[in-house]
């Protein structure tokens, strides 16, 4: 396969691979989504990132039907990376994507729920002593020694289960003695150009330090001239002998072996210095590189039948950083395993992962799902089954965008066989996942942009899930609510699930049957008059903006008499009474009650 033949590859990045790489190493690269190899050959790392993804998951790309979709998808990695033992299980996580599999999603959550429980079983020094194996792997770069004695100290943590399986067929002797013949190379004893450590072999070494010093005097071939030649040797061999005397002292090397490297036919005194020390340089490379290879066959003999634990060795530490990590994060985020169903979305006792403690939970759903527990009135433990659309309305800063965006994110895990932030969730699959925020412009140009990017996914053939928020932020309010209507006619029609946040529910016109309306409500100001808000939606009704708490605060908090006197006559407007009452309830204390039975 031609490199240009993958997405975000041209001429000019086809030519840097092909020239630090070779086009069937750039190849294999990509296929195994090696970020550290495109990075090392000159890439940039979040360049190297986009093109493994679509390298690697096309299709599950193309679930990621929007801009702020995407962003969820970004965010999501980067938070997941961020748990990664090792630098080469970060650049991993972060080209994952979502899969149409069902197969592929069930396996990776089998492996990292089985990474989760193995890593919340771990004491903290347990914990410590993985990390700091790890660490070590990633200071050694990753070379087979580092990944020997990596899977040494994991072994005797004592990692168990199905996901560390691998770990319990190798050998602790032959490891071990594996790692000390591995400890005399750099790099892996696999590689053609594998490099012999300095110590590994006395013969070796001298023979280093010979060429080092041979190829120190050919770089300064024109002194070597100046000190050999003597006025008073005014012929020609004298100067070779000359020359031959200084070399050999100068390196060690024996002069039979020098006088060997000199030509026969120099043209004159400084073609013949530099010609014996360009001979003897060659000659020297050629004898260290034939005693490393010796020396490195020695090596591969010593490992002998571990040979085949050192190459398991490798390839399981390296899987194992990957499903260790992303059970750090599971562990870390409190996620469960979600039942992945054909249709639907719904989630018991969610929370953001975006957003930090303390946070309330909320229940949620749309399309059929068993979390409702048969028959009854919906409530926050029961969600309402069978909606294909919801529109959910309700206070200023009520969580209506969070709820979106944590649907989004669970959505989203799920796809890519990771846990999700719920006490309880069923997803369904879907090709594409369109989440929309809202945005302050209010034009035509930001309008049509909005339809051309949430409309062509819903039309498309198979499952799409919707998420839009304050759709009437981009157009007047009377058309917007029109706009609305199609929208979740055209939901339904389609067969996807939707969520559609606004605050024009009242005009809106009947929903079709499929639909209903949620709301959030404000309850009132805390003592520091901070908004108080149930984030749990109530289903099946309509959430008030509440207003008279906002103008409360700005009441509450204005020093300045004319500001204070404005919002005071905004008060009047929504409500004096509401106002004041408001106002009279953030200030009463528990304290005051005592006060008053005193």
């Amino acid at each position: 396969m031609r490199l240009e033949d993958y997405w975000g590859i041209g001429p000019k990045t086809s030519e840097l691979l092909t020239a630090e790489l070779g086009t069937e190493r750039a190849v294999e690269a990509i296929e195994s989504a090696d970020v550290r190899a495109l990075v090392d050959a000159g890439l940039h790392r979040g360049r190297a990132t986009r093109i493994l993804r679509r390298a690697n998951g096309e299709a599950g790309m193309e679930v990621l039907a929007t801009g702020d979709t995407r962003d969820v998808y970004d965010d999501l990695l980067t938070l997941a990376a961020g748990y990664a033992l090792t630098e080469h299980a970060a650049d991993r996580i972060r080209v994952l994507t979502p899969s149409l599999d069902r197969e592929t999603v069930e396996t990776r959550l089998d492996g990292v729920v089985a990474a989760r429980d193995a890593w919340a079983a771990l004491d903290d020094e347990d914990r410590d002593r993985v990390v700091e194996a790890f660490a070590t792997y990633d200071e050694a770069g990753g070379t087979d020694r580092a990944a020997v004695e990596t899977a040494i100290a994991l072994r005797e943590v004592g990692l168990t289960g199905e996901t560390f399986a691998a770990l319990a067929d190798l050998d602790d002797d032959a490891l071990r003695e594996a790692a000390e013949a591995l400890g005399d190379v750099r790099g892996s004893l696999g590689d053609d150009d594998v490099e012999v450590a300095s110590g590994a072999d006395d013969e070796l070494d001298r023979l280093r330090d010979r060429l080092s010093a041979a190829e120190e005097l050919a770089d300064s071939a024109f002194d070597v001239l100046e000190r050999v030649r003597d006025g008073s040797l005014r012929d020609f061999e004298a100067l070779e002998a000359a020359t031959v005397d200084h070399v050999a002292t100068e390196t060690g090397v024996d002069p039979a072996t020098v006088r060997a490297a000199a030509p026969d036919d120099a043209l004159d005194a400084a073609d013949f210095v530099s010609a014996t020390l360009r001979g003897l340089v060659d000659e020297l490379a050629d004898a260290v590189d034939e005693r490393e290879a010796t020396v490195a066959a020695d090596l591969r003999d010593r490992i002998g039948d571990a040979d085949g634990d050192v190459a398991l060795a490798v390839e399981v530490v390296s899987d194992v950083a990957v499903d260790l990590s992303l059970g750090r994060f599971a562990a870390e985020y409190d996620l469960v395993r979600p039942r992945l169903v054909e249709d639907g979305l719904a989630v018991r006792n969610a929370r953001s992962p975006f957003v930090g403690d303390p946070v309330q939970p909320v229940s949620y759903a749309v399309g059929d799902h068993s979390l409702s527990g048969g028959a009854g009135v919906p409530n926050a433990e029961s969600p309402p089954t069978g909606d294909r659309v919801s529109v959910l309305t309700g206070a200023n800063s009520g969580g209506k965008t969070t709820l979106l965006e944590t649907l989004c994110a669970v959505t989203l895990l799920a796809s890519m066989g990771l846990p999700v932030p719920a006490e309880e969730a069923e997803v369904g699959t879907f090709d594409r996942i369109v989440f929309h925020r809202r945005h302050a412009s209010f034009n035509a140009g930001v309008l049509e942009s909005t339809l051309r990017s949430v409309v062509p996914p819903l039309v498309e053939e198979g499952r799409t899930l919707m998420l839009v928020d304050e759709f009437e932020a981009i157009t007047e309010p009377g058309r917007a609510a029109d706009l609305l209507n199609g929208l979740v006619d055209l939901t339904v029609d389609r067969g996807a699930l939707g969520v559609y946040v606004t605050h024009l529910a009242d005009d809106l016109s009947p929903l079709p049957d499929p639909a209903r309306i949620d709301g959030i409500f404000a309850e009132g100001l805390t003592n520091d008059l901070a908004l108080r808000v149930d984030y749990q939606p109530r289903f099946g009704t309509i959430g008030k903006s509440t207003p008279e708490f906002i103008v409360s605060r700005l009441v509450a908090n204005a020093s300045d008499r004319a500001v204070r006197g404005g919002f005071e006559h905004l008060a009047a407007a929504v409500g004096e009474e509401a106002v004041q009452r408001t106002l009279s309830d953030a200030r009463w204390t528990p304290e005051d009650d005592r006060s008053t039975d005193d």
